[in-house]
């Protein structure tokens, strides 16, 4: 089956996103849209030191909170909320961490931490 890609309306809205956390003191050091083989439609991939504080749903609850009424009527992006000694973050970071210019980066079909990106669009990688 195939998934979904990645649109230009995916790409606003997780600026949009980032933007309403940012506002509300809750910088995401990790951001990016991915698209996995493990899940058909897109996910919000977000990490960040203090989202490490939280545990499993809690990390959600906090971060729909954040955004609760601050986003278009109706939408509720995937998210996929990482801890920052995620494989998959530390080898993002270990890959592009130095990268000055990174948002706007395309991934396409590789691997970090054991999870395959088949297409992705990064923000942030701090």
């Amino acid at each position: 089956m195939d998934h979904a890609v990645l649109v230009d309306i995916d790409v606003n809205l997780g600026a949009e996103i980032l933007g309403v956390l940012d506002s509300a003191g809750a910088k995401m050091e990790v951001a990016l849209w991915a698209t996995f083989t493990e899940f058909y439609s897109p996910r919000l991939v977000m990490a960040a030191e203090w989202l490490d504080t939280f545990s499993g749903s809690a990390k959600y609850g906090k971060v729909r909170e954040l955004l609760d009424g601050k986003l278009p009527t109706g939408t509720r992006p995937t998210l996929l909320l990482l801890n920052t000694t995620d494989p998959f973050v530390l080898e993002l970071r270990e890959q592009y961490g130095q990268v000055k210019e990174i948002r706007g980066m395309r991934l396409y079909g590789q691997s970090f931490g054991g999870r395959y990106v088949e297409d992705g669009y990064i923000y942030r990688i701090a």
